[in-house]
C-alpha cells in the first residue's frame, strides 16, 4: 500500500518546494509588468533588474533590446526582446493605436519603433535577432517587415532561417 502513494507524495513534496522557492523570489523583489499613469505616452526610464518581460515573463536583465508598449490610458508594458512585443500585441484590440518605443542599440536612446530599422541578425535575449536601430543600413528592415517576419517565424530562431542568414 505504501509503495503506490510514495509516488504521489514524492510530486507533492517536490511541488511544494517548488511553491516555496516561488513564493519566496516572488515577495522578496516586486517586479514590474506593467505601470499605469503613463497618459503622454513617452518611454518610462528603465532600472535593469526590476522589468518583467510582458511576453515572456523573464527578468528585464539589460536595455539594448528593450521596448515599451503604451496605450491611451497610460498603461505600459515592458519587453526584453522586440519580437516578444510584437507576438504579444497581435491579438490585442489596442495593437494599431498603442505607441511602441524601442532602445536604439547605435543612439542608445528610445525610438518610436515604427521609424526603427531593424538588423535580422543580431544576438538579442529570446533569439530573435532583431535589433532596433535609429540610422539605416545595408539589409536593416522597416518595421512593418520586421513585424511580418516574426508573425510568420522567420527569425533566427528558425534553423533554416538561422543558416541562411548566419550560415549556421
Amino acid at each position: 500500500m505504501m509503495k503506490k502513494f510514495t509516488p504521489i507524495f514524492i510530486l507533492l513534496l517536490f511541488v511544494g518546494i517548488i511553491t516555496s522557492i516561488f513564493f519566496s523570489l516572488a515577495s522578496g523583489k516586486r517586479m514590474i509588468v506593467v505601470k499605469d499613469g503613463n497618459l503622454k505616452q513617452l518611454p518610462i526610464e528603465m532600472e535593469v533588474g526590476i522589468y518583467q518581460d510582458s511576453d515572456c515573463g523573464m527578468v528585464i536583465d539589460e536595455l539594448k533590446d528593450a521596448s515599451q508598449v503604451i496605450i491611451k490610458s497610460g498603461k505600459t508594458w515592458f519587453f526584453h526582446d522586440h519580437g516578444g512585443f510584437v507576438k504579444w500585441l497581435e491579438d490585442k484590440e489596442f495593437r494599431e493605436s498603442a505607441k511602441i518605443w524601442v532602445m536604439s542599440r547605435d543612439t542608445k536612446r528610445w525610438i518610436d519603433a515604427k521609424e526603427a530599422f531593424y538588423s535580422l541578425r543580431d544576438e538579442t535575449p529570446m533569439g530573435y535577432g532583431f535589433g532596433a536601430y535609429e540610422k539605416k543600413a545595408d539589409e536593416f528592415v522597416d518595421f512593418d517587415t520586421m513585424r511580418l517576419r516574426v508573425l510568420r517565424g522567420e527569425t533566427l530562431q528558425n534553423p533554416a532561417i538561422r543558416k541562411q542568414l548566419l550560415g549556421r
